[in-house]
């Protein structure tokens, strides 16, 4: 007795891991208008700044009474030999770093704070939170102002109650040191809630389980920190000091602001207010547009490393 011969295997001519996926052109169709609104709001302007550049601009060119000279290289030139551009460079790097480092520490404890706090005392701490992140910034400042006037200043009286007899009067505003030390206060004191609220964010990401698996294996409070808690949330640190140093490097409203109320501007420029005060102070357009590509290499030459660690970060995810 015979039996009927199997039917041939099906065969497949192109296995489905081979296969390629067709790219439906909708999608990157629907990203047209908003990559060009983007084009057009952001490119426009920075292309304008480098022609500006290298161009003779003042007022009369504002005007259109006399057209933009070419001088190629000339207002890099300028920048580039002139004391006063690299001290204002010297001082916004130092600010910078020190105001984002202070920030990220601040913010980072607190955030651990909320998370260590029962439900009430947490709602209590980041309503307050977000009632000064929110806060106006001009009225803001006008009280960090009171607070350190020189003549009803509480801070002073606080001090000489303490016994700081010298401090009877002192003005704190027209000393760069301490200048800058209100400053940093101020800008640490708004940027603190975000970092805050970033970071309490990124934690309640952490698995408990694997916290409580290594505790009961031995690992100390400062271990399952370093080895669990930041490793989960290093992307959202990232993002974060990115933000920090990008905000603080191109400050203007806080420095300007403690400027009118006192300070010594030639001695508390920083980036930002100096790029004011060569463009609409003293009209210099073209070398101002100089500094500002100065201040847009600095920027990126400080955030190159935090953009290359979260592209590699995205691609091993």
């Amino acid at each position: 007795m015979t039996t009927p011969d199997a039917p041939p295997a099906r065969t497949d001519p192109q296995p489905p891991r081979l296969r390629t996926r067709r790219r439906r052109p909708a999608p990157y169709l629907l990203l047209v208008p908003a990559l060009g609104t983007l084009a057009l709001g952001l490119g426009y302007p920075l292309v304008r700044q480098v022609v500006m550049s290298f161009q003779e601009f003042g007022l009369a060119q504002q005007f259109g009474t006399a057209d933009p000279e070419w001088i190629g290289l000339d207002n890099y030139a300028d920048v580039l030999t002139d004391a006063t551009t690299w001290a204002v460079v010297a001082r916004s790097l130092a600010f910078c770093l020190a105001a984002a480092t202070l920030t990220m520490l601040l913010g980072t404890v607190v955030a651990l704070l909320m998370r260590q706090l029962s439900t009430a005392p947490r709602i209590v701490l980041q309503v307050s939170m977000l009632a000064a992140w929110a806060s106006p910034l001009v009225a803001s400042l006008t009280v960090w102002n009171w607070l350190f006037d020189s003549r009803y200043g509480i801070v002073n009286w606080f001090l000489v109650t303490l016994g700081f007899e010298g401090m009877d009067g002192y003005s704190w505003l027209a000393n760069p040191w301490t200048f800058f030390l209100v400053a940093g206060v101020i800008v640490v004191w708004m940027s603190v809630p975000f970092v805050a609220f970033s970071l309490y964010a990124a934690l309640t990401q952490v698995p408990e389980e694997t916290i409580e698996a290594a505790q009961l294996d031995g690992a100390t409070r400062t271990q399952r920190f370093r080895f669990i808690v930041v490793p989960t949330i290093r992307p959202v640190l990232s993002i974060v000091m990115l933000l920090q140093i990008v905000w603080d490097l191109r400050l203007f409203a806080q420095i300007k602001y403690l400027q009118n109320a006192g300070g010594t501007v030639s001695e508390t420029n920083l980036l930002g207010t100096y790029l004011y005060q060569l463009g609409v102070a003293q009209s210099e357009y073209g070398v101002a547009s100089a500094v500002a590509m100065l201040m847009l290499l600095l920027t990126l030459g400080l955030t190159f490393g935090y953009v290359r660690s979260l592209l590699r970060e995205e691609r091993t995810a």
